[in-house]
């Protein structure tokens, strides 16, 4: 998953209008284009489509590679033409931030397997959101430089979109990445959420955060103490 200064930074790099045209032209072809025909068709130098063309590579929002376009091979065949298109990547932001799609990946998982098991959907829900939320703990320890589990934690909570912050001595989540969700289905979706942050914990482990429920809250509903983990 792209870091969320990841996915600001690509969306941003669209604002420049040259760059932004040049990106939908890409999008809109059949097959892969080159500077040339870029530059031709939106009636801009070589260069100034190369330059933006190349920004749109680094952004991960356009793919790039060489072919010959004479149809043939060997010496005088010429030189490849780099030629760019679509990225496979996947950019979505919102404000303040949402994880729908993991979610919606956790719920379809639920409902294949009950229908598989015939286990309670449920049931099956928060078991993936616990897996999921551990996995996601074990590898932000790993990719720590220097593990300190209170610091490691914040950052992934901060990068799945609970802006996490200290209070009298807590973590207090100030968002819920499933508003929309858990406004129409609370219960349903703040369980989820509870098994998820709790797999979160456990991935980190050591650490003396315990998540516990908080259905009052206009935030997130879930408060992660500073208590001992029985």
């Amino acid at each position: 998953m792209d870091s969320r200064e990841a996915q600001i930074s690509a969306v941003a790099a669209l604002e420049e209008p040259t760059r932004r045209r040049l990106y939908n032209y890409v999008l809109r072809q059949p097959g892969p284009v080159s500077r040339d025909e870029a530059a031709a068709a939106l009636g801009l130098p070589r260069s100034t489509a190369g330059f933006h063309l190349d920004r749109l590579v680094d952004q991960g929002l356009l793919d790039n590679g060489y072919q010959r376009l004479t149809g043939r091979s060997g010496p005088g065949a010429g030189r490849p033409a780099k030629l760019y298109r679509r990225s496979s990547r996947q950019v979505a932001v919102s404000l303040p931030p949402r994880c729908y799609e993991l979610a919606v990946r956790l719920l379809s998982n639920a409902l294949k397997h009950a229908e598989r098991s015939g286990q309670s959907p449920r049931a099956i829900l928060n078991q993936h959101a616990y897996e999921t939320g551990k996995e996601l703990g074990e590898t932000a320890r790993s990719a720590a430089s220097n593990h300190n589990s209170l610091n490691t934690a914040l950052r992934v909570l901060e990068d799945n979109g609970f802006q996490p912050r200290i209070e009298d001595n807590d973590v207090v989540l100030g968002n819920c990445p499933f508003h929309t969700l858990a406004q129409d289905h609370q219960e349903l979706i703040c369980g989820m959420n509870l098994r998820l942050l709790n797999g979160v914990l456990d991935g980190l482990a050591p650490t003396k955060l315990t998540a516990l429920p908080q259905p009052t809250s206009s935030q997130c509903c879930v408060r992660l103490a500073r208590a001992a983990r029985g």
